[in-house]
């Protein structure tokens, strides 16, 4: 049964042509208090956004990014220097805001190749270049939206009837071009009458769960339950949890998880309790060339955002801190990863490589 319902949230947008256009973000930060909108006209403002994480989510950073390499084109342009000069610039000014998320990487490469084969055009014509730019990374933006509703179908299907599901951290809409990743599967799966309950983790530090992913099923009249972090070994001892679903930053070749800090130790719930532990991955996160999870960067953010909730202070002046942001879910843990061409099992070094094979492009 194919049955979906769009999302009402539109984290990230281009409004109007190459010359004149600008990006539009909500800004994540503020949520779900304020739902406040930024536009950005430069390359280095949408460099910023990310790093800040105005927005956030590894398939919107790499939307933001393709629209980030237009507006820094674009300055070129319009500065009256040759198109491809800052090329290079652009992309390291977008690539040195957050190491761990490879659709932010997968996309620069993309809108890197396109540019590079139309050199000529960015010579002779460096106007219509820019638009050609422009087209490029809205098919970017139309493509995550089309492959996360490709995965909400495929991973649906996985769903028993009436389930009980436990998500952590956000993969909705606000974390993609649209409609959402693992949020997106539940979503499509709720459409369906498949769905009883959604348990969203808060997702400490940054709330991602509590502020973001149960604003977005509020918003869909999603039945959901806040729970903290640590309460979720308690739902499953007391079976009530039937699966587990979660998005990836960068799934690798042998189908080890890079996710926000907290997914790893879901997944050595699940396995001790015989649940199901589901992992919705576009195949622009799956990084066939990094064998194994060892060999991910792990992203480092600021001490502040553990000891601080807003301007509140939770913890001791001058405690010494650790913050990495995500951890890395061995692929023996992992039930099965979703992709929009369908749902890879082990051994993932196979599946994962014959579903990126099959891909378009």
């Amino acid at each position: 049964m194919n049955v979906e319902v769009k999302s009402e949230v539109t984290p990230v947008a281009w409004k109007g042509d190459w010359a004149s256009g600008e990006v539009e973000m909500i800004d994540q930060r503020r949520l779900p208090g304020e739902e406040i909108l930024h536009t950005w006209t430069t390359c280095p403002e949408v460099a910023e956004s990310i790093r800040a994480m105005i927005i956030r989510g590894a398939p919107a950073i790499g939307v933001a990014a393709a629209y980030g390499v237009v507006l820094g084109v674009r300055r070129t342009i319009q500065e009256g220097r040759a198109a491809l000069s800052d090329l290079p610039a652009i992309v390291d000014t977008l690539s040195n805001t957050r190491p761990t998320a490879v659709n932010l990487f997968w996309a620069l490469r993309r809108m890197e190749a396109l540019a590079r084969a139309e050199a000529q055009l960015a010579e002779a014509n460096p106007e219509a270049f820019a638009a050609r730019l422009l087209d490029e990374a809205k098919a970017i933006h139309d493509e995550d939206i089309a492959n996360n509703l490709s995965m909400g179908r495929h991973g649906a299907a996985l769903f028993p009837e009436g389930a009980r599901v436990l998500t952590h951290c956000n993969t909705g809409a606000l974390a993609t071009g649209d409609y959402g990743t693992a949020l997106g599967v539940i979503r499509t799966a709720h459409a369906q009458g498949r769905v009883s309950m959604v348990y969203a983790d808060e997702t400490r530090p940054y709330l991602q769960g509590a502020r973001l992913t149960c604003w977005e099923l509020k918003k869909d009249q999603v039945p959901t339950t806040l729970i903290t972090d640590s309460m979720a070994a308690h739902f499953m001892q007391r079976g009530e949890v039937d699966l587990v679903i979660v998005g990836t930053d960068r799934t690798v070749a042998n189908g080890d998880v890079a996710n926000k800090i907290g997914t790893y130790g879901l997944a050595v719930l699940c396995k001790h309790h015989g649940i199901p532990f589901y992992v919705a991955a576009p195949l622009s996160t799956v990084d066939l060339d990094t064998p194994t999870g060892d060999a991910i960067t792990i992203e480092e953010r600021s001490a502040r955002e553990v000891t601080h909730v807003g301007s509140y202070a939770i913890a001791p002046e001058g405690i010494e801190v650790r913050h990495p942001a995500f951890d890395v879910t061995p692929a023996e843990l992992v039930t099965a990863i979703i992709t929009e061409g369908g749902v890879a099992r082990a051994p993932y070094s196979e599946s994962l490589r014959a579903l990126k094979i099959q891909a378009p492009g």
